[in-house]
């Protein structure tokens, strides 16, 4: 399977620390590529070492400074999993990886959450964490659910559908999915639109006042301001993106570092 590009196809894995991850990497690689497809893992520098591991071939540590991702894409890979750092802000990761892919010559085929269902019905503070991942994801992983209540697995995945989010839901058992090739096959079904061609970053929200003005640098009045309401102003921005008067992000998630080991 490739791109329609022959570009370099990367998998973006969101999830807290100790959500599977690695194991469920190790089953789209083993069950969901072709004998011609050579596949990469690229794992933050941060990351523990796990047992899984040694299931997923030579690995490549990245690291990040500035909002900014260090690595270079390994030569000869078709297929790329790139797993976020689980202990940091999965925007900012975010927000950082399509300056990447766009110079690393490689495109996004999917998003990917792996939810650690046990640590958020523990921390009902990290479903906040769990919307934001969920808002750039086309696939969402719902794994560790042993002990967990029906009920509580059954509302968590309602919040979702009631908002009529796109992204596929699927459970994990013992570190595997249920079918890795459609996992894998590159079809956008996420809510965010950041890696469309096109897309917006951070501007600051519709309801910040701020002045206005004309090519010549004169304040527009309030009546002009509402004749040029139906007019286009460009692309949505997405609103984990919007930041507010003080130039911080105005949709706030919890430090997902203080509910993981």
């Amino acid at each position: 399977m490739s791109s329609s590009t022959d570009k370099p196809l990367v998998y973006l894995l969101l999830g807290a620390a100790g959500s599977g991850r690695r194991e469920v990497v190790a089953d789209l690689i083993e069950g969901g590529l072709a004998e011609t497809d050579r596949a990469a893992v690229l794992l933050a520098s941060t990351e523990r070492a796990s047992e899984a591991d040694s299931r997923l071939g030579t690995v490549t540590r990245w690291t990040s400074a500035n909002k900014q991702i260090a690595v270079e894409l390994p030569m000869g890979a078709t297929h790329v999993f790139f797993l976020s750092d689980g202990r940091a802000n999965p925007v900012d990761q975010v927000e950082a990886l399509k300056p990447w892919l766009e110079a690393a010559g490689a495109e996004l085929a999917r998003v990917i959450c792996v939810v650690n269902c046990r640590l958020a019905e523990q921390h009902p503070e990290m479903v906040a964490w769990y919307d934001a991942c969920v808002h750039f994801s086309d696939i969402v992983l719902l794994n560790h659910r042993d002990g967990v209540a029906n009920k509580w697995l059954s509302e968590f995945r309602r919040r979702y559908e009631d908002l009529f989010m796109p992204c596929l839901f699927e459970f994990v058992k013992a570190g595997r999915v249920k079918n890795p090739p459609l996992l894998i096959e590159p079809q956008a079904r996420r809510m965010s639109l950041y890696f469309d061609e096109g897309g917006s970053l951070a501007v600051l929200p519709d309801e910040i006042e701020y002045e206005i003005t004309d090519e010549d640098g004169n304040p527009v009045e309030a009546d002009e301001k509402e004749n040029d309401e139906d007019e286009d102003t460009g692309p949505e921005v997405d609103p984990y993106f919007a930041l507010d008067a003080a130039g911080r992000r105005a949709k706030r998630i919890p430090d997902v570092a203080k509910f993981v080991v």
